[in-house]
């Protein structure tokens, strides 16, 4: 039968499929070892130091989940994991599928679930749902033969795969039934269909695992798990003719080892020094992640944008919040539990903007957090905002957005800004009245343009700036310019170039920001305005702070 596999670019591409290779696996004259994976990550693991397949160990998943191994968690729970394990790796699955959920109609549903999902092989065992972990207690109860038969027969008869393998797990030794009721049913098992026996033993030697290979004789394929006969020499199995080993559950175990181990030194030290060489690097992480397949697949995928960079002007102190910035400046204000500057600097990186240059003046110290760059403007106290953004000019080149440091918007803005084609974009409230309606009467950097904010959606036709003037009368703005403003690799050169001029001709100690882009109108530019309604907010009193607080 055909079987149609989508292959992520996590797991390398296989010739052959993950059923055939298990099939040989499983029927190759010399003993084979698969080892525990219990979750993408350790599917990966196992692939990489070289096992050539993967047991999806009910005990291992399970506790992965935190719960126990007793079909607490539901088949289909269990699958979702199982997809994320065969995504990740190129070798085949083996899953144990406990008493096959259910009856014969579970397991042949269970069946085709695994097949679409590019699962090798499941293994059932012969004991009654719910499971009960085959090293807790004594004499557990069998199924029926005739029973189980018929969950073999129907997990064979609807197998999407030819190759797919069902392993009988036989559990006569287990619980205490002997020998001779192993083989029985192993016989029958291998009469219904079943492509291997999984003979089971919690004994401490394989004395009973090695009788029962002996008596077998090779009927069908034997499969062994070794975990409480540990120490019998791998070369016994061998000498019985073993076809496939199973390490069950030890990836688990040392996972949850080594998770206590440095959770434990951690809390008891309060310092990563101790565990840092210890640990594996994040380099690691990454690399076994896939991020390297990422980095590459979006230069092919995603059309190539300029890396934008930010300049924040952060100079100021903001005399009107007195006393509360007499040790920092206002973008290091607490605004629920962050610096208002630190907030800012989040909504950038989460538009993919993460070379950002801070211009500090007022206690420049304070700001001082991970993933900016911090220019100074020593002069703070006697220039103004484009002399700020002057001590930046390095910074002005190729895409870059220009923002004041002490304001908060909504994550969309800064994707408008995005998808505007211009030298120079500027952000205007069109909705700048009722903005500030509630707020008390202060300063705003009013402006007129081209056209009026209409509201609607329909009229995209394009609106330009023609004057920032805070002492514009209201009737004549149409706006309220924000603080924000986009320049592309043209736009910079341009701002740049004006600066240098403003500072020639004596201007631009005393100048603002809205005075250098009334500069570059009456020289022609013609900055866009992208409008928007509300959404942002400028801290400049005790009153704006309170607002920034509540801003969602």
């Amino acid at each position: 039968m055909a079987q149609s596999v989508v292959k992520l670019p996590n797991a390398e591409a296989s010739p052959v499929k993950k059923t055939t290779q298990f099939r040989e696996l499983l029927t190759s004259p010399e003993t084979s070892f698969i080892m525990e994976a219990h979750n993408g990550l350790s599917a990966k693991i196992v692939e990489e130091v070289g096992f050539k397949g993967i047991w999806a160990s009910g005990l291992s998943v399970s506790t992965a989940l935190a719960v126990r191994d007793s079909n607490e968690a539901s088949w289909t729970q269990v699958l979702e994991v199982l997809e994320f394990m065969a995504d990740a790796t190129s070798k085949p699955i083996l899953v144990d599928g406990d008493t096959g959920h259910g009856n014969f109609n579970n397991f042949r549903r269970f069946v085709e679930k695994l097949c679409q999902r590019d699962i090798a092989a499941v293994c059932i065992e012969d004991k009654l749902f719910p499971k009960t972990n085959s090293f807790l207690g004594e004499n557990q109860p069998l199924a029926e033969i005739e029973e189980f038969c018929g969950k073999i027969k129907a997990g064979k008869d609807c197998q999407l795969d030819d190759d797919f393998c069902i392993i009988a797990r036989v559990e006569a030794l287990i619980a205490g039934w002997g020998l001779d009721e192993a083989l029985r049913r192993a016989e029958a098992y291998h009469e219904a269909g079943a492509d291997g026996i999984l003979i089971h033993s919690k004994q401490s030697t394989a004395d009973e695992i090695l009788a029962f290979a002996r008596e077998w004789g090779n009927r069908s394929p034997v499969v062994i798990v070794p975990t409480k006969y540990y120490a019998t020499p791998t070369d016994h199995f061998r000498e019985v003719g073993i076809n496939l080993v199973i390490w069950a559950n030890h990836n688990l175990r040392a996972a949850i080892g080594a998770m206590r181990d440095v959770s434990r030194q951690i809390l008891e030290e309060e310092t990563l020094t101790g565990i840092e060489g210890r640990v594996t690097n994040l380099g690691d992480v990454f690399e076994i992640a896939g991020n390297d397949e990422l980095a590459e697949a979006e230069g092919r995928y995603l059309a190539a944008r300029e890396e934008t960079k930010a300049v924040l002007l952060a100079a100021s102190r903001g005399r009107a919040l007195q006393d509360l910035t007499e040790d920092r400046p206002k973008c290091m204000l607490d605004v629920r539990g962050q610096p208002l500057l630190q907030r800012l600097v989040g909504s950038f990186n989460g538009a993919g903007v993460r070379d950002i240059t801070v211009v500090a003046g007022h206690k420049a110290d304070a700001v001082n957090f991970p993933g900016i760059n911090k220019v100074l403007n020593d002069d703070y106290e006697t220039t103004g905002e484009a002399a700020s953004l002057a001590c930046a000019l390095d910074a002005l080149k190729g895409d870059c957005i220009v923002s004041y440091g002490d304001i908060m918007f909504r994550s969309y803005i800064l994707n408008l800004l995005f998808d505007v084609e211009s030298d120079i974009a500027v952000v205007v409230d069109g909705a700048w009245q009722k903005h500030r309606q509630d707020t008390p009467k202060h300063t705003a950097d009013l402006v007129s343009c081209t056209a009026a904010y209409t509201g609607d959606y329909l009229d995209d036709s394009p609106v330009d700036l023609t004057r920032i003037d805070s002492a514009m009368p209201e009737s004549d703005a149409h706006g309220e310019w924000m603080g924000l403003m986009r320049l592309n690799a043209e736009g910079a050169k341009k701002v740049r170039a004006e600066i240098e001029a403003m500072e020639a001709d004596g201007s631009l100690a005393k100048a603002s920001v809205p005075d250098l882009l009334n500069r570059l109108i009456e020289k022609g530019e013609r900055p866009r305005v992208v409008y928007i309604t509300g959404h942002w907010l400028d801290v400049n009193d005790a009153f704006d702070l309170a607002r920034a607080r509540n801003f969602r």
